[in-house]
């Protein structure tokens, strides 16, 4: 387990993980977040404040809750995860033991989402940032295909519309990470497609692939009302906003041909840049940040309900 302390002038506060580099005051060093320290010592339990536990790990056995050991009073329990709700097994037996969740959703008591956009602190020249090098129409990269995915569906109907042009695993066309971006930049939309549509999971998909490759996104996932609230108007296409996948297809065609519409896609990055959330450690810091203000007297009597709720 990782103790994760953040120590305010009155108190210190300390949370839990596993297998990090946390030499140095890591939170102050990297991410300027102060009095906030993370630990990995199991003899720090009883003096934590928040003691985190990473869903993956409990199941799969590597991590497992400390109930050998006396709960201290007004210590927090939180549990944390990225995975989409079907990922996350069976969580009904947690009721009534977690304080805090730590999840990508917007309605968590620590959000840590796969990616966001922060403003700049110089708008930047538009004509820098549109990469005009275009190839194909659409692309879209996917490793993991399979015919049951909803995402798999909408693909085959705009494939029959529009050639989309397919890299990774699937077709045995995988691409060096060193390639990922500067093979998506030259096409003008990017399929950043779930495979799994549930709550505010918006993942890497949108955030690095098609925001940092200099495509526009083309979304399947959550509902529109979940990407219009971390991501700027007239930056992405949902699939939703149309009447079919065959109307998608022929806006895009209609798209790419007309440049002055097409860069309208991109004139978010005059005030904002991508920032992506890759070390555990940030998002542990963030907790430091929020701790104060986080409610003191709550528990999570039926966490499976929580995480499984529907989008609204």
């Amino acid at each position: 387990m990782v103790s994760v302390v953040t120590e305010n002038r009155e108190q210190s506060t300390h949370l839990v993980i596993r297998q990090l580099s946390l030499e140095g005051d890591v939170c102050w060093d990297r991410y300027r977040i102060p009095h906030c320290r993370l630990v990995v010592q199991r003899a720090l339990f009883p003096s934590a404040d928040v003691v985190v536990f990473h869903n993956k790990e409990l199941a799969q056995g590597r991590q497992k809750l400390p109930t050998d050991l006396p709960r201290p009073q007004g210590q927090r329990w939180a549990w944390m995860s990225l995975e989409a709700p079907t990922s996350n097994g069976n969580l009904h037996q947690y009721a009534n033991i977690f304080n805090m969740t730590i999840t990508y959703r917007r309605d968590a008591d620590v959000t840590i989402p796969y990616g966001e956009l922060i403003p700049k602190e110089d708008e930047g020249h538009l004509v820098d940032d549109i990469p005009l090098n275009k190839t194909f129409l659409v692309c879209w990269v996917v490793s993991n295909y399979r015919n049951e995915h909803k995402r798999s569906q909408v693909f085959k109907e705009l494939n029959a519309t529009v050639f989309v042009k397919v890299y990774g695993r699937w077709t045995k066309t995988r691409l060096h990470s060193r390639a990922l971006l500067p093979t998506i930049s030259h096409c003008y939309f990017y399929l950043a497609f779930e495979n799994i549509f549930t709550k505010d999971y918006i993942t890497e998909k949108l955030w690095r692939n098609a925001y940092q490759g200099g495509a526009v996104p083309v979304v399947v996932g959550p509902q529109l009302g979940d990407y219009k609230a971390v991501a700027p108007a007239n930056s992405f296409i949902h699939v939703d906003e149309f009447a079919s996948v065959k109307d998608l297809g022929k806006y895009l065609q209609q798209l790419a041909k007309d440049k002055k519409r097409y860069s309208e896609y991109f004139t978010w990055k005059h005030k904002w840049k991508v920032k992506l959330y890759t070390d555990w450690r940030e998002r542990l810091c963030k907790i430091c940040s929020q701790y104060n203000g986080l409610p003191q007297q709550k528990v999570y009597s039926d966490l499976e309900a929580w995480v499984n709720a529907i989008n609204t």
